[in-house]
């Protein structure tokens, strides 16, 4: 681990990202550019005095996990993540497709997507970071584990996956995910995470097996979707869907007609919260 190095390129990342970037309000205070340390602690979901002596150098030596919540906090790209590991004393973790590491152009829009529901999610359906607003309206989706985490996964084998969407809904909804899941298993191929979460939704679900045969493709269109929420009720919403360059990431933004009783609904959202 080379402390100085590590130190330096930290002070200089956090120095660089400006609080318009990350979705704060500059304040009239502010007498110079950059972050100040609390901040990025609060972004690296971190205390500020372990961040700090990171950065001063003096600290220990940072786990891969509180290096990889680092870089996510300063919104490094995949190469500057890399270079982090390595001064660290770390490996550098592998480039398959795991869609973990949040784009930092994605990072960017969502920070500034606070008042709406929106959330980041990777190719196998796993989400990785959500507003305020959409833990209110879709629960914590990145609080499960294993496979669990993938919403493909849940919906096929926990009944409560589908309590948040009208029953009469539900077949669609099983075809749109299994040829989602799909179009991720053409262009990963058959040793990658994708095919074996596949081989295990084929054999835990006959329904997503009889699907997964069928060779289903996903249209250009995306119809609304609608929603039971359990203190709003019935919801209609339109799914706004980003994609990175490479597909293994997507926002998705969640809107509502105005003028409608689903835009009343989602201004109430944010008072009632979570």
């Amino acid at each position: 681990m080379d402390r100085a190095e590590l130190a330096a390129f930290l002070r200089a990342r956090r120095e660089a990202l400006q609080p318009e970037d990350v979705g704060l309000p500059r304040g009239r205070r502010r007498r110079t550019g950059g972050l100040r340390r609390e901040e990025v602690a609060a972004l690296c979901d971190m205390s500020v005095d372990y961040y700090t002596r990171i950065e001063q150098p003096r600290g220990p030596n940072p786990s891969e996990q509180m290096l990889a919540s680092i870089a996510r906090g300063l919104h490094l790209s995949l190469e500057e993540r890399d270079h982090l590991f390595q001064l660290a004393g770390h490996a550098v973790p592998q480039r398959v497709r795991r869609g973990d590491h949040i784009n930092p152009g994605m990072m960017r829009i969502l920070d500034r997507l606070e008042d709406t529901p929106a959330q980041v999610v990777n190719h196998l359906g796993e989400t990785l970071k959500q507003t305020r607003m959409a833990v209110a309206l879709l629960g914590d989706e990145t609080a499960f584990t294993g496979r669990a985490r993938s919403l493909h996964y849940r919906w096929f084998t926990d009944p409560a996956a589908r309590l948040m969407v009208p029953e009469r809904d539900h077949p669609v909804q099983s075809r749109l995910l299994v040829a989602d899941l799909y179009g991720a298993y053409v262009r990963d191929g058959s040793d990658s995470r994708t095919a074996d979460l596949v081989d295990a939704l084929q054999a835990a679900s006959p329904d997503f097996a009889a699907l997964w045969r069928e060779h289903p493709v996903l249209g250009p269109y995306c119809a609304p979707k609608r929603f039971q929420h359990p203190k709003l009720g019935a919801l209609e919403l339109h799914c706004q869907t980003l994609v990175d360059p490479d597909q293994s990431q997507r926002l998705l933004v969640f809107t509502a007609v105005p003028g409608t009783e689903s835009h009343a609904s989602l201004r109430l959202l944010s008072v009632l919260g979570s």
